[in-house]
């Protein structure tokens, strides 16, 4: 009777896993949600770059892409186009969420004033993380 018992609750237990892999997707987490939409993750680390990385969450949050599609080849346009009518201001730099880099950049991005230690210390090491990818690569933004 003992063996009978184990053997069953054996089976149950196997159901219900598989169950919830078939059902639930378990092990699921945010980067393999959608994984069709990109090619690439990069985790911004917030630590090192508080303004960019709450700026970045920001705009995600009110609807910006958190995926950025390199164009290299756009970047100056979008970047005027981002930048058209937000004037400067003395001791800071204007961040853009999509970057200019991104094809989902340009008119109607989210641009914040950002210490300017921050943005090009972010704007390097997005730089360097995204060189070995080409024109086209697709690469999702998680800020950590």
């Amino acid at each position: 009777m003992k063996m009978r018992r184990g053997w069953f609750a054996a089976v149950v237990l196997c159901f219900v896993i598989w169950m919830g892999a078939f059902i639930g997707g378990f092990g699921e987490n945010q980067a393999a949600k959608g994984a069709d939409r990109y090619d690439h993750v990069i985790q911004f680390p917030k630590e090192r770059y508080p303004e960019t990385g709450s700026h970045i969450q920001e705009a995600i949050r009110k609807g910006h892409s958190d995926v950025c599609t390199i164009d290299r080849n756009g970047a100056d346009v979008r970047r005027q186009e981002s930048l058209k009518g937000i004037p400067t201001k003395p001791g800071y730099d204007r961040d853009e969420w999509p970057m200019a880099v991104c094809l989902e950049g340009g008119k109607g991005a989210s641009v914040q004033y950002v210490s300017p230690s921050d943005n090009r210390g972010a704007g390097s090491w997005v730089g360097h993380q995204i060189s070995v990818y080409p024109n086209g690569t697709r690469i999702l933004f998680i800020v950590k």
